[in-house]
């Protein structure tokens, strides 16, 4: 009974992916305008970071859109589909849970932040309009 339920819920998945692919690109918002100087600043603030993630992974949209909305370039790195990023994550976070963002400092410290909430919140501190990079 296990493999019929987990192979349900798995043509569920793949059958669902299309449609929230697509709604992610229909409802993505327009991201904020800079100056060509702060934007700068800003791509440059964003070397720093790196975002794991799932393509179809609700919470990893909701983060995705918040970084289109902020105009943010962060690196996007796939722990579903790439071994290596995947053993990265569980490396250097202690599991394999997504969304991530690793974040760089610049003494040689890695933080990685997970929970969409929490990663939103800090993104919007750090590039939100009312913040210099």
């Amino acid at each position: 009974m296990r493999i019929v339920l987990r192979y349900f819920f798995r043509g569920v998945r793949l059958a669902l992916t299309p449609v929230v692919l697509v709604a992610e690109k229909l409802s993505t918002p327009q991201s904020v305008e800079r100056s060509d100087e702060e934007q700068a600043r800003v791509d440059e603030a964003c070397r720093s970071l790196a975002l794991y993630q799932f393509r179809a992974c609700p919470f990893c949209i909701k983060v995705r859109k918040e970084m289109a909305r902020l105009g943010l370039k962060i690196e996007i790195r796939d722990a579903q589909l790439d071994p290596d990023h995947r053993h990265e994550l569980e490396a250097g976070g202690g599991k394999v849970k997504v969304p991530c963002l690793l974040i760089e400092h610049e003494d040689g410290r890695k933080e990685w932040m997970y929970e969409s909430s929490a990663i939103n919140t800090w993104l919007h501190r750090r590039f939100g309009q009312d913040q210099a990079a």
